[in-house]
């Protein structure tokens, strides 16, 4: 192979990382801060495995990053021009939905809009 057709094949991978809705729900989870595997397990309502052989996917295809602390690891995107992509295309595909209302709010809910924060959660007593 020459170099071209290496180039080629990192930029197909690039984008192939998103070509699940799994990984993109979860691209979408942690666009805007990092998460522990179980934040992300709970708000995607998928199982351990799943999330996890995805998040694995995703990181050797260099879209995120992970750290360790303690018994957490920790992802976060490693790459801001692909959350901007996400972001690009969900609303590119949303203005294509016109006639398709709910899915273009969901897309735009998603994807458009900062999310808020989550609530500190209170020590047990």
């Amino acid at each position: 192979m020459d170099d071209r057709s290496h180039a080629v094949d990192a930029v197909a991978t690039y984008f192939g990382v998103l070509s699940e809705p799994t990984r993109v729900r979860i691209m979408h989870a942690i666009c805007e801060e990092e998460k522990t595997v179980s934040q992300i397990v709970e708000e995607l309502g998928a199982s351990q495995s799943n999330v996890s052989r995805h998040l694995g996917i995703m990181h050797r295809g260099g879209v995120l990053e992970r750290r360790k602390d303690g018994n957490q690891v920790y992802y976060r995107t490693a790459d801001p021009a692909m959350v901007d992509l996400c972001r690009s295309i969900c609303k590119r595909i949303s203005e294509r939905m016109d006639g398709k209302m709910p899915v273009r709010r969901e897309l735009l809910r998603l994807m458009l809009q900062p999310k808020s924060k989550p609530k500190p959660k209170r020590p047990a007593t």
